[in-house]
């Protein structure tokens, strides 16, 4: 079987606590893109899992976070025949876009269906959030709230018609440093999560934008100064507002207009600031969204 594993950006990512295990507590509000890694699925005769990915310096063994779900589910249920994984990257890695994270989500979407476990969302989910905080979510996938350090969801209605456009640096950002060097702030604002969730149900563009925010800015914009001028190029293309995702470094724009968003596209790529650049939408499509894609 072939499967498309979905980015996602964060139209508000706030930090609220840390639990003694050292999980940071969140409250986050997750939109998937349609921005998509792909991964072929077969059976094998042979045991054991068999892993390839076409992109240099993704791990291709046990280390690989999808690897890691096909093992977990293949573990618990006592598979004998093995199964073989072809990974076709697409996401950039390191990038705050749950790449990792949704390749999981599709492996365990993938094997359940494969072998026939019978796995509901709810129970797969369940599973996921071993894997990490973001990978229950990208089982779910759409317009969600996301709380705890992951695992509680709460599904939401779909963001109204935008174009939305990513913008990667050639820098990576390691998830964990970001997280530790939030720690060592006393005190931060905080996004209108709340806020954003009333917007997003009354179906109010400009309120989601208003209250976009995301506190992982304030610890990794200092050591990756593009970020902010990666927002400004976009802005001053017509965004009607532009954060992080994530950890970072990807910077997402949100446009009304089609037209405003092509021509932030070809600053960005003639810019020199961006590695990866991606002119999308939001997932799943709306009957009042237009095919665009570039």
């Amino acid at each position: 079987m072939e499967l498309k594993a979905r980015a996602k950006i964060n139209l508000s990512l706030d930090v609220v606590g840390r639990r003694p295990d050292g999980y940071h507590l969140v409250r986050m509000v997750m939109q998937t893109v349609d921005v998509c890694d792909t991964l072929v699925l077969q059976k094998k005769d042979s045991a054991g899992i068999s892993f390839a990915c076409d992109a240099p310096g993704v791990p291709a063994d046990s280390r690989n976070l999808a690897w890691k779900a096909a093992e977990l589910l293949m573990q618990e249920f006592g598979v004998r025949d093995g199964v073989s994984i072809l990974l076709k990257k697409r996401i950039p890695s390191a990038a705050g876009l749950a790449g990792g994270s949704a390749d999981a989500a599709c492996v365990l979407k993938g094997v359940n269906e494969l072998f026939g476990f019978g796995l509901t969302e709810e129970e797969l989910c369940r599973r996921a959030v071993k894997l990490g905080a973001d990978v229950p979510y990208c089982i779910m996938g759409g317009t969600a709230l996301s709380e705890g350090i992951g695992e509680v969801l709460t599904k939401l209605p779909p963001v109204p018609d935008c174009r939305i456009l990513l913008a990667k640096p050639e820098d990576s950002v390691p998830t964990g440093q970001v997280y530790h060097d939030l720690d060592l702030l006393e005190s931060y604002p905080h996004p209108d999560v709340n806020g954003q969730i009333r917007a997003i149900r009354e179906g109010d563009l400009d309120g989601i934008v208003r209250t976009m925010g995301n506190v992982l800015e304030l610890v990794t914009i200092p050591h990756h100064p593009a970020v902010t001028e990666l927002i400004q190029i976009m802005e001053r293309n017509g965004a009607e507002g532009a954060r992080m995702s994530g950890s970072g470094p990807t910077v997402f724009g949100i446009f009304r207009r089609e037209e405003d968003a092509r021509i932030a596209y070809e600053e960005l790529e003639n810019s020199g600031l961006a590695k990866d650049v991606f002119l999308t939408r939001p997932y799943p499509v709306t009957d009042t969204m237009q095919e665009v894609y570039a």
